[in-house]
């Protein structure tokens, strides 16, 4: 029994956060009446169920590293995934409190389903077996797939939903067809047993390269990778804001810690060959997000666009197969939620809840009417784009680092162009709201407290990041097994 507990202390988190995610449907189902007074506490039974999971990782995170049937294990990059995971779901409720009643009538849906879209989230890092990786994959893309057509008298909602749906399934076929191949290769799916068998020249290469390959797709589709990324842009879009600053996150750091774990706890050995394929894969991903990203004149595509070529940045550091790149990477996706969920919020602000998007000419001249807004917009952009001394400088100095010090100075330099070329882009929706005057198209005033606090909440981490960087980096530097 007490060998059960300590294994059962792995899943606490996720399992707290399915836990509030049930209480909200308890909640939904006894109060029939959308005006009931419950019903408004549903976003704040949400938020509650967030932070009891972030103290439950905290408490676990001084405490040995412990598995779960050596299927799933409670070290720090699993933890760490988890307080990002986290800290998106918490400010995706608070974006989602005065939008969400606007959409939909059943909003304990839309909580419970954020909720356990986030504990499959959580446990793609915890888990150190294929199988389970799949389970959570599956587990939080079902969510995401009715959380994207939630508008339902929106037709670009519906038609979100589907696409994503459609081609959802495709990767999870490569998935599970690459997970087929490797267990064919090494006789097993746990990392561990896969990495002795291939370290020892056991395994099959026939059947692990092809496997790896499937694998790599899959995993490329859930973090907008080129050439898997085409669905991004019009999900993006088509979802409810909310929903999709939650997903822009959320699927970036589940995809990324489970392929962080794969490629160095289970296939570490074949690093010359993947780590090509995953620079070559950057290069792709940060020249086709940043030159599409200049075209648009939507800011949920632009900001797609954006989450595209951030995944190529990624990429960067984690081509070298170090574990320093997979610090980097855990660091990035941090100040990534802070920065990336604010400037949605602030896009929901700018909407029109119909229309389900804003256009950057919605953005001009708000500095005159939103001060607060145009100037913690200012910061989202600023620190996006990579400049010092925000988060998202360091976040890119760090994986860029982490190439250099891995002898690929070259894909650094790429990175490091490329994240000049997106100056242009998030600049100019600086420009416009500063030094463009206001025209018909100004959105009318929808901002509100709760929103408010959201975005400042966002901003005050995206420079607090930046001007302490060695401390969060510190935090997440244990990496995997530590």
């Amino acid at each position: 029994m007490d060998a059960l507990q300590i294994n059962l202390a792995v899943l606490l988190p996720a399992l707290s956060i399915i836990g509030f995610a049930l209480i909200i449907m308890g909640i939904d189902m006894v109060s029939n009446d959308a005006r009931h007074a419950t019903k408004g506490a549903i976003p704040w039974v949400a938020l509650i169920g967030t932070i009891v999971g972030a103290g439950l990782c905290w408490w676990l995170w001084d405490q040995p590293v412990q598995t779960f049937q050596g299927m799933a294990t409670s070290d720090h990059f699993a933890l760490g995934l988890n307080f990002i995971v986290l800290t998106a779901t918490a400010l995706s409720i608070f974006v989602s409190v005065n939008y969400i009643p606007q959409v939909t009538r059943q909003p304990g849906t839309y909580y419970a389903l954020l909720l356990l879209a986030a504990s499959g989230m959580m446990m793609m890092g915890t888990a150190t077996d294929l199988i389970v990786v799949f389970l959570a994959l599956e587990i939080f893309s079902l969510a995401l797939y009715i959380l994207s057509g939630l508008h339902r008298s929106n037709p670009r909602s519906t038609e979100a939903s589907l696409k994503y749906f459609l081609l959802g399934a495709f990767s999870s076929g490569f998935f599970a067809y690459g997970g087929a191949l490797i267990y064919g290769a090494a006789g097993s799916t746990q990392y561990s047993v896969i990495a002795n068998t291939l370290a020892s020249g056991a395994g099959n290469p026939t059947l692990l390269y092809p496997g790896i390959a499937l694998l790599v797709a899959g995993f490329a589709f859930k973090v907008s990778l080129v050439p898997f990324h085409m669905w991004t842009p019009d999900v993006y879009q088509g979802a409810p804001t909310p929903v999709t600053a939650f997903m822009s996150v959320g699927t970036k750091a589940a995809g990324f810690a489970a392929f962080i774990r794969v490629l160095l706890e289970a296939v570490p050995t074949e690093q010359p060959i993947w780590g090509w394929a995953l620079a070559i894969l950057a290069v792709l991903t940060m020249t086709l997000g940043n030159f599409a990203a200049l075209r648009q004149t939507s800011l949920k595509r632009m900001l797609a666009y954006s989450s595209i070529a951030h995944a190529g940045y990624i990429l960067v550091g984690l081509a070298p197969g170090t574990p320093a790149g997979a610090d980097a990477a855990l660091f990035y996706l941090f100040t990534y939620a802070f920065m990336n969920i604010g400037a949605f919020a602030i896009v929901v602000a700018l909407e029109r809840v119909q229309a389900n998007d804003a256009l950057q000419n919605r953005a001009a001249g708000i500095a005159d009417q939103w001060p607060l807004l145009a100037f913690t917009m200012a910061i989202f952009m600023f620190s996006l784009s990579g400049i010092p001394p925000l988060a998202g400088f360091f976040g890119k100095f760090f994986v860029f680092k982490a190439a250099v010090d891995g002898g690929w100075t070259w894909l650094a330099v790429i990175g490091m162009l490329n994240s000049a070329v997106s100056l242009y882009y998030y600049l100019r929706v600086t420009v416009a709201m500063y030094f463009e005057s206001s025209g018909a198209e100004t959105a009318e005033r929808r901002e509100n407290a709760v929103l408010r606090v959201g975005v400042v909440v966002a901003a005050i981490f995206t420079i607090l990041i930046g001007i302490y960087p060695g401390l969060w980096l510190g935090i997440f530097r244990a990496g995997l097994g530590g």
